[in-house]
Formats: structure tokens, C-alpha cells, sequence
């Protein structure tokens, strides 16, 4: 019987903290780290990036991060896995090279390419969201399938130190260690769903430990300001204990574990992955110990015959405005600036957006019908088809310093290119991965 897995969590998103998986890859006794690194979001503005430069595309954290954990990695024996590759895995790969060949560390690196299939995105093709054509959008720039564990296999079977990605599912991150390590068959859906189970839980890295968590007063966890970053102890199963590097701050309870099971899973019942569609609803967690929670119990039934895709496209440029205001009446003054804005400018964006930050910006209105806060923040914001049309809205919400009413300051004006995110389907058969294999053995010793 093989012996466990050992697998963490070294990141939930792309600029998370670093020094949490410094911790794991140092003291976690791990046989793996894995850093999930991607969003929808995040792969398409990866995107632009190499539109711009061909050498760029990847995280922008990875030399950073890479920097700090290749002496650690190596050091303890710990195997790299990430889709912080992002839009360009291969330029990722040879961005490592260069941080071993300055350190003197031999290294392995298989990278699994084949995720971008922009140019397989056929006209006419339906978005997930609306039904609407694809066609209906901007320019696409992206269109990015979420692959599964079956294109890391051959990688992590080349016995590669590090495994570079693109878009892969989340849970496919952590899963696909676990199948090649106890040599599961890819159609075995208990265990798949099983191991998909303890992948969501441990995909969002700090938020198991307590990060999404904690409210005052309510739902307290300690040490939140050295908060650790969990760990799977797995079993042939699936199964798994999880737990964090002993010190670290946080807390792993099992209401904790409970509200990350269902975090983003829109069907408890039918968890669609590319791996299996995962049934949590039969999932058993167990507070063990201390910061230790047991899971069990995911089914699973066999895996969707068409990848989730997406798909990236060019929406404009949004320009934004902010000034604030403080003092007695800070509210109405706000507002008069809001209406003021509205009409000099509503004519000319019909997107045009317009929040009072403190007072209405999350929700809309004032809940509970009486809060008139001490000081509120305007915000305006509007859509465009170009940056100079954008900028207008900065402007105007500038001027308002002495065009509008009394006691307006701390302006700022901002323009950014936005990024439009929809998706489809794609046939598995459409989706052809590749692994490449890049290393650097080590100077020779004089």
C-alpha cells in the first residue's frame, strides 16, 4: 500500500502572500506544493500582457515567489505544481531556469501546454451565462480551457521537480498528485471525487485556515496576521486530514471546512469538474484534533464529455472618478456632486455609474435606513470605447474641487483598458495538451 500524500496549499490566488508557502515547502514535510494562482480574470489579463511582450504573460509574482522557494524546495525534497504559467507556461519555465542557473540548483521543469484554444472558438458558439452568441462580444483575446488531470499526468510521470500550467481547474491541481501518486485509474470516480473533495477545500490556500472566515465577535480566529496556509495528509481512498504548520496563526475547525466546501459550488449535488462531477453532499467532516479536520465521503459519476472555456474579450476602457467628503451634511454634499456629474455626463455615457463609498456603494442603499455617515466617498465611473473618451470622467469629478460643493478633496482620476470575461464549451477532443520538458543540470564544479 503506498503511504500517504502530503500535499499544501502555497497560494489561493495570483498575488497572494508568499511567505506562507516558504513555510510549508521549510516545515510542512511535504511531498508537494501546489499554488493555485489563477482566476478567470487573471488569465486574461495574463493575456494582454503577452500581447504586449511575447517574453511575458505569466504571473507577476512568480519570480518573487520562485526567488524565495527554489533553494527551499530542493533543499527538502518538495515537487512544484502551479498554473501560475498563466497565459504563457513556457516563458514561465524559462523564467525559473534563470533564478537556478543564478542560484546554482539543478532542476526539472515539465510544462503542459494546449489550455489556449483561442483559435479552435468557433462562430456562433453559446455563452454559458446567457445562451447569447459569443459573436455578441468585443474582440476576444483569450479563450482558455480548464483542463483536468489527465494532461498532468505525463508530466508529473516525467518526474519533473516543478509542473508548470496554464488554465487547470482548481481542484485538478491537487488532484492530479494524488492520482499519480497512488496510481489511480482517471475513471475511477469515487476516488477522483474523493480527492476532488479535499482539492476545493485546500484550492483558496488561507481561506481554510480562517482568512474568509473570521468575523469579530462572531466567528473569531487567532492569529490572523501570521496566518498559515493548510496542508492534506491523503490516503489511498481520497480521504485526507487536514491541517497547518504547527505555530502558524489561524484556525482549521470544522465550521470552517464546512463553509470552504461549499464556497463557489453552485451545485453541492453536481460539482462539475474535468476530472469527475463530484457529489458533496455526501461528504463527512470530523473535527479530529486541534486545527484537524478529516474528510470523507465525496461520490462522484463520470466525468462531462466537454471542457468549461474562458473566454476573454476587449470591453472598452472604464475611466473613474473619486473625491471625498467630510463633516456634517457630508452625505448631501456627495449626492449634489453625484447629480451634478449625472447631469453633465449622462447624456454622453449611457454606462455611467455613480456610488456613495461609506454610504450606498456595496449595496445600494442604507439597510437599516438611519446611517448618515461622518464621511462618504464619491465614485463615478463610466464606460468608453477609447482611453480619451475615458478620461472625461476623471476630469469632471476633478473639477468638482470648485465647480461643485463645499469641502470636496483628496481627488484621484484613473483610466484602465477592461477585460470582459464570458464562457463556453469545447469537446475534450478539440483540446490536444503537450508536456515539454525544460532543465538546467548545474554548473560543473572547477
Amino acid at each position: 500500500m503506498p503511504k500517504p500524500l502530503r500535499i499544501g496549499s502555497g497560494a489561493g490566488f495570483s498575488g497572494d502572500r508568499l511567505e506562507p508557502a516558504c513555510i510549508l515547502a521549510e516545515r510542512g514535510k511535504l511531498d508537494f506544493l501546489a499554488l493555485e494562482c489563477l482566476g478567470e480574470r487573471t488569465i486574461a489579463l495574463a493575456q494582454l500582457r503577452k500581447r504586449k511582450n511575447a517574453a511575458l504573460g505569466y504571473d507577476p509574482l512568480l519570480e518573487r515567489r520562485m526567488n524565495l522557494l527554489l533553494p527551499l524546495l530542493k533543499a527538502h525534497g518538495v515537487r512544484l505544481i502551479s498554473n501560475f504559467g498563466a497565459a504563457n507556461p513556457l516563458a514561465a519555465a524559462d523564467a525559473i531556469i534563470a533564478i537556478a542557473r543564478r542560484c546554482n540548483i539543478p532542476i526539472r521543469i515539465a510544462v503542459v501546454t494546449g489550455d489556449d484554444v483561442l483559435a479552435a472558438i468557433e462562430p456562433g458558439m453559446p455563452t454559458l451565462e446567457s445562451g447569447m452568441s459569443i459573436d455578441a462580444c468585443g474582440e476576444r483575446v483569450s479563450a482558455n480551457a480548464y483542463l483536468g488531470a489527465e494532461a498532468l499526468m505525463p508530466a508529473l510521470d516525467s518526474g519533473a521537480d516543478i509542473i508548470i500550467t496554464g488554465r487547470v481547474a482548481d481542484p485538478s491541481l491537487f488532484v492530479a498528485p494524488m492520482a499519480h501518486h497512488f496510481g489511480w485509474a482517471l475513471d475511477d470516480y469515487a476516488r477522483l471525487a474523493r480527492g476532488t473533495s479535499v482539492g476545493h477545500l485546500l484550492e483558496c490556500a488561507g481561506q481554510l485556515c480562517g482568512g474568509y472566515f473570521a468575523e469579530p465577535g462572531r466567528k473569531d480566529v487567532p492569529g490572523m496576521a501570521q496566518l498559515g496556509f493548510p496542508y492534506a495528509d491523503v490516503d489511498a481512498e481520497g480521504d485526507a486530514t487536514m491541517g497547518k504548520v504547527e505555530g502558524t496563526g489561524g484556525d482549521i475547525s470544522l465550521a470552517n471546512a464546512k463553509e470552504q466546501l461549499l464556497y463557489e459550488v453552485t451545485d453541492p449535488f453536481g460539482y462539475v469538474t474535468p476530472d469527475v462531477i463530484a457529489d458533496f453532499s455526501t461528504v463527512l467532516l470530523q473535527q479530529t484534533g486541534p486545527n484537524s479536520v478529516h474528510v470523507s465521503g465525496a461520490t462522484g459519476r463520470a466525468r462531462p464529455t466537454q471542457l468549461k472555456v474562458s473566454v476573454g474579450y476587449l470591453a472598452g476602457y472604464v475611466g473613474e472618478g473619486e473625491i471625498g467628503y467630510a463633516g456634517v451634511n457630508a452625505v448631501a454634499r456627495a449626492q449634489l456632486a453625484g447629480e451634478i456629474i449625472r447631469a453633465r455626463l449622462g447624456r454622453e455615457f449611457l454606462q455611467l455609474r455613480i456610488d456613495f463609498i461609506g454610504s450606498t456603494s456595496m449595496h445600494g442603499k442604507s439597510l437599516d435606513g438611519s446611517a448618515r455617515p461622518y464621511e462618504v466617498r464619491l465614485r463615478v465611473a463610466a464606460r468608453a470605447p477609447t482611453a480619451e473618451r475615458a478620461t472625461i470622467v476623471g476630469e469632471e469629478v476633478e473639477a468638482l474641487y470648485t465647480n461643485g460643493p463645499a469641502g470636496g478633496g483628496g481627488a484621484r482620476k484613473h483610466v484602465h483598458e477592461q477585460v470582459g470575461i464570458v464562457s463556453t464549451l469545447i469537446d475534450r477532443d478539440r483540446v490536444p495538451t503537450k508536456v515539454t520538458i525544460k532543465e538546467w543540470a548545474g554548473a560543473k564544479a572547477a
